[in-house]
């Protein structure tokens, strides 16, 4: 063991060791971050008054209605010369309200209110700062700080918008507690309906949260609600940090789209972009205040080379305000239940990820590629969530698998509750695009399925939006193409290329949903196979929306088998719901056989087998089992409710015998068709 001052003294700092000896070696790294967070910490206590008024700034900055019905408007713009406030209240007059410059480049203007006691600016008019440089510009900028902007029809620009609503919605639902076992339905407002335009924050509150419901999923990730300009950036280049999307309606409709989600039980997480921000000028953050700088690291480091986007300066303490002040503002006034932090890779380290592959040495994730500013940042964010509330989520998109990205900060952890296992949804997009079914490597699926750190939990998923944007497929499309289109309706035969299709698929989501994580995700549209990708209207596609919405109707109609897909993964998640499996430890694996393409687990006390050959079917097949008894077919892919063929008796018992097989004391035999997956669970123990 290493000296104790170069080792954090924490008795859970001692316990990650314990479970990972190899981190030994970078004992200094951890606790120059656990200093660096406990730094941070004392100096906001010592300066702000802690990090519970600290990251209420958005209570202070901006503008701000005071008790008298006066406005405080509040910037911060260190590089300005002089700053006025300009728009509707004032006939755009340039210079007749101008801010009083404060110490640490702060500025500050107090409108008082109008004659009949109202404030001076109303609800729902336009707004301006106006920023004169040192260098003698004149910048007109929306406050980073704003609530509300939305864009003229005709117009490239967003409009800063004074929020103020007379009758603000209340939210009434409280928060549900956080699930053991976590189902996320990962969406997106714009497209989730079948008509070729923006959907609306209502339409996804009436339509879509019934169904996401039915299908058993208990939390939903909302991407691409943060304010941006360009519809097809999918909500990556942030401009307005602090406004929903107007897009899909107003403030008050997402609130209460919050709300009935938490009135059927279900989390609500955002997908939050604290990693750059768009590089526009006049609706953004880049040069508000004229230089180069302000929010970012001044260039080169501060442009991401790839994304075209600014990089955020995470030393800066004003910087650390407006971030954290963001977290804490979609928890606060939306009643959002957590993030998930988007592009933690290019925050982890300098090189951004861009042309470096990760081979898992742990000399790849410590020394100085590390952006440890940004390393503090994210543990300062998760320890400040989880302490104001406990049951707050954060997940992390990492590709690069950095240690400890899942443990407490504590333990010298970021503090993450999950971390998505992206390598899952490659490694079926390869396979399915370099292999016959035949060819499949059932050991090397298992161990993709396996392969996390021990200790910090993994979000499963068999494809999210990465995979259904244009440019690559999506597992349906790759199943089944054109076929979509022709032969997905009842009144046809079932050709093969459906049946392969349609069993594949369940099979595909079944066994990542039980054996790649303790969460599992579903990106909209893809719990029944939706037919096309996910293309948002641009210049290259004519502007069209023709592949930017969800054909839910599709689930809808009785003649067409998507409805059979949908119904399975209904009844996965209920089955999962019933038995937990999520939320158990991680699956014991008794059988991997190449040859028959037979995959057999056990996990929370129900077994999973799987026969993936394309056109053996087993008779009396042994397994492996760990609890003796008598075991019950729960779920069923060949069901011809979910589109199989039916080749299963349920009512069929199975008893398990006192001959030791494949590492377990039990076994017995079953019999599993060709490319069919099936879930049993002890009678005797089953408590349900």
């Amino acid at each position: 063991m290493a000296d104790t001052e170069d080792t954090i003294t924490t008795p859970e700092f001692r316990c990650l060791l314990q479970m990972d000896p190899l981190l030994e070696t970078y004992q200094k790294d951890f606790k120059r971050r656990y200093d660096l967070l406990q730094k941070h910490l004392f100096q906001l206590e010592e300066a702000e008054g802690g990090f519970d008024q600290f990251t209420r700034s958005y209570e202070t900055f901006g503008v701000q209605r005071l008790p008298d019905n006066s406005l405080l408007f509040k910037e911060w713009a260190p590089a300005a010369e002089a700053l006025f406030l300009t728009g509707d209240f004032n006939g755009w007059d340039k210079f007749s309200h101008s801010f009083e410059k404060k110490d640490f480049g702060k500025w500050e203007l107090i409108l008082p209110p109008k004659h009949g006691t109202s404030p001076a600016v109303d609800h729902n008019t336009k707004l301006k700062v106006v920023v004169h440089t040192r260098q003698g510009e004149r910048l007109y900028r929306i406050s980073p700080w704003a609530k509300y902007v939305t864009r003229g029809e005709k117009s490239v620009i967003y409009d800063w918008i004074h929020w103020d609503p007379p009758h603000p919605y209340i939210q009434i639902h409280p928060r549900p507690k956080k699930p053991a076992s976590l189902r996320i339905y990962e969406a997106h407002v714009g497209i989730a309906s079948p008509e070729a335009k923006v959907a609306s924050y209502t339409n996804f509150t009436t339509n879509v949260l019934p169904r996401i419901k039915e299908l058993g999923y208990n939390c939903i990730q909302l991407m691409a609600i943060m304010e941006h300009a360009y519809y097809a950036s999918f909500g990556y280049q942030v401009t307005s940090f602090f406004a929903a999307s107007s897009r899909y309606g107003s403030p008050e409709e997402l609130k209460q789209l919050i709300d009935v989600a938490h009135s059927m039980g279900i989390l609500v997480l955002l997908d939050v972009v604290h990693n750059h921000a768009s590089k526009n000028t006049e609706d953004g953050l880049n040069c508000f205040d004229g230089s180069d700088s302000c929010f970012f690291h001044s260039p080169p480091r501060g442009e991401h080379s790839l994304w075209g986007s600014r990089l955020f300066n995470y030393s800066s303490w004003e910087v650390l305000r407006f971030l954290l002040s963001n977290l804490r503002w979609w928890m606060e006034e939306y009643c959002f239940d957590g993030f998930r932090f988007d592009g933690v890779t290019s925050m982890l380290y300098h090189h951004h990820g861009i042309g470096v592959g990760f081979s898992g040495d742990y000399s790849e994730y410590f020394g100085l590629q590390v952006d440890e500013d940004a390393v503090v940042y994210l543990m300062l964010a998760n320890h400040i969530l989880h302490t104001l509330y406990p049951d707050c989520i954060t997940v992390a998109e990492d590709v690069s698998g950095m240690p400890a990205l899942c443990r407490g900060v504590e333990e010298g952890g970021l503090g993450f509750d999950y971390r998505l296992a992206m390598a899952i949804p490659d490694k079926w997009i390869q396979i399915l695009k370099e292999f016959q079914d035949e060819d499949w490597n059932i050991g090397d699926i298992v161990h993709t399925l396996t392969n996390r750190r021990y200790g910090e939990k993994c979000i499963a998923y068999a494809e999210s939006h990465d995979q259904a944007l244009v440019g690559d497929k999506t597992l349906a499309f790759w199943l089944m193409d054109k076929e979509m289109y022709t032969n997905m309706s009842f009144s046809n035969t079932m050709t093969p290329v459906i049946d392969r299709g349609l069993q594949l698929h369940k099979m595909i989501r079944l066994l990542t949903h039980g054996l790649g994580g303790e969460a599992y995700l579903n990106f909209i549209g893809n719990e029944f196979g939706h037919p096309e990708w996910l293309d948002f209207p641009r210049e290259g596609n004519n502007q069209s929306y023709h592949y930017a919405r969800r054909q839910f109707n599709l689930v809808d109609m009785d003649h067409l088998r998507y409805g059979q897909l949908y119904a399975f993964d209904r009844d996965m998640n209920r089955t999962e719901d019933k038995y937990g499996w999520l939320a158990a430890p991680p699956a014991f694996v008794s059988a991997k056989h190449e040859e028959d393409k037979v995959i057999v687990f056990d996990r929370a006390n129900v077994l999973f087998i799987f026969n993936f050959h394309p056109s053996q079917s087993f008779q009396d097949y042994r397994v492996a089992v760990e609890v003796p008894g008598k075991y019950k077919i729960k779920l069923d892919s060949d069901e011809t409710l979910y589109g199989g063929h039916g080749r299963l008796d349920h009512s069929t018992e199975f008893f398990t015998e006192r001959q030791p097989f494949n590492g377990r004391p039990n076994s017995m035999q079953v019999y599993i068709p060709c490319r069919t997956a099936i879930v049993l669970a002890n009678e005797e123990t089953d408590c349900y």
